[in-house]
């Protein structure tokens, strides 16, 4: 969808994504600051010649300078429901697949699906791919024709590449679903390695067990899902206290099973009806998510690809309610080894719910308008492109580093625009001038 150059006259945000506080109509129609950066973003910015994947990929080793030596990089979505993020994502992670040594993707869905997706790209199950994205992603924003296209493509590079295999990634905690998997993980190790282990923790685990299902288990009284989490918690200490000397491959995946599990029972035992409960569990879940991709890369020696939504991956939040987002974890962790990419559009197509109904519907944006972060990237003269917002120069780093109204949608929509420093959110920003809404499974 790409041209290269146009004219530069100026054209006429449930969701497991953060918001903040909403911007008056009339400072989202703000005059421009008198520094116009649009020149000097305009030097720094290298256009992209499509965001569909396949075919050359030179225009992306800009891309690949930028990630430089990072382990992990969070490529984030400015909505849940927008095709071109979706296949920009592909694009990005089979460049560098073959030119940076990426070998997992990593995604914002359940410990649970990324083993199952994981044991798809693997050939170790024969699942139609279609009726596996829906059976593990209906309840999510990525029950999509982009997602079987992702996994399909991960499974004919392993097949084709049976000694350098990519692997798939669920970061998140256990929802709608607490896997059998998961569970047997954990006994199956205890039965084999610590076996008069295993019947305390098949204890322990069996209510929670019974309540596999996550809206059943969030059903239950706070007091009943506090003693569930307290049982987690104490599985796990249980399995940690055998850590054997000099360390163990299988020992390592039972616990972060246990891990996995506790993590689940601790956001799922808090008060998600009280402003503090939530922000407790949304910066339990941001730092769940940064410590599940962290332990991979570190396990796996793989490095990373992450997809989560803008607000995640990035450095800084710009609502109360997420006190500290998962982009700002990894950097504590991993310092400049991670590498944060944020996406902006100017107009056009996105899937969404809305807040009275879980239905899906193609939605329509008008082009960004005056005072918008997006107002000012799409004077541009690329239509669609990318930028290293820390080596930029001057005028355009000053003009990132301002928070302005910016797209940013979850679930459900209406949502935002927000108050959003692009430059302090982000190492890199991909702007794309009109994006269509991403296709859901049927």
């Amino acid at each position: 969808m790409s041209r290269t150059t146009r004219r530069r006259l100026p054209p006429l945000l449930l969701a497991a994504v953060g918001t903040g506080a909403l911007i008056a109509p009339q400072a989202a129609h703000a005059a421009p600051r008198p520094a116009d950066p649009v020149a000097a973003i305009e030097r720094a910015a290298h256009p992209l010649r499509s965001t569909d994947p396949g075919g050359s990929t030179r225009d992306l080793r800009p891309l690949g300078d930028m990630v430089g030596d990072a382990t992990v990089v969070g490529l984030g979505e400015a909505t849940h429901g927008t095709h071109e993020f979706f296949t920009m994502k592909e694009r990005v992670f089979r460049h560098l697949v073959e030119e940076k040594g990426f070998t997992s993707f990593a995604q914002e869905v359940s410990w649970t699906t990324g083993l199952r997706f994981d044991a798809y790209v693997r050939g170790e199950r024969d699942d139609d791919v279609r009726a596996l994205v829906h059976r593990e992603l209906a309840k999510t924003p990525w029950d999509t024709e982009e997602y079987v296209h992702l996994l399909t493509w991960m499974r004919a590079y392993n097949d084709e590449h049976p000694g350098r295999q990519l692997r798939f990634v669920g970061d998140d905690l256990n929802y709608p679903e607490l896997g059998a998997e998961v569970f047997d993980g954990v006994l199956d190790y205890a039965g084999a390695h610590e076996p008069a282990l295993r019947p305390e923790l098949a204890r322990l685990y069996a209510p929670m067990r019974r309540l596999a299902d996550g809206d059943a288990y969030m059903a239950r009284p706070l007091a009943e899902r506090e003693k569930l989490a307290e049982r987690a918690r104490r599985a796990y200490e249980l399995l940690a206290d055998q850590r054997p000397k000099g360390g163990s491959e299988a020992f390592a995946w039972a616990l972060q099973h246990a891990r996995s599990l506790a993590q689940t029972a601790d956001i799922l035992a808090y008060d998600l009806g009280s402003p503090e409960g939530q922000r407790a569990a949304m910066l339990h879940r941001d730092r769940v998510m940064a410590h599940n991709t962290a332990w991979w890369q570190r396990r796996t020696g793989a490095k990373v690809l992450l997809s989560a939504h803008n607000a995640h991956v990035a450095y800084v939040s710009y609502d109360a309610r997420y006190p500290k987002m998962q982009g700002a974890f990894l950097r504590d962790r991993l310092g400049e080894r991670y590498v944060s990419v944020g996406f902006t559009f100017d107009r056009g197509g996105l899937m969404a719910q809305s807040a009275d109904s879980e239905v899906w519907k193609p939605r329509s944006l008008a082009p960004a308008t005056p005072g918008m972060n997006e107002y000012t990237l799409d004077k541009v003269r690329h239509d669609d492109y990318f930028l290293d917002t820390r080596t930029a120069p001057a005028a355009a780093r000053t003009w990132l580093a301002d928070a302005r109204p910016t797209r940013s949608i979850g679930t459900a929509y209406p949502d935002g625009p927000w108050k959003i420093p692009l430059g302090r959110s982000h190492d890199v920003l991909i702007h794309l001038h009109e994006v269509t809404a991403a296709h859901r499974q049927r």
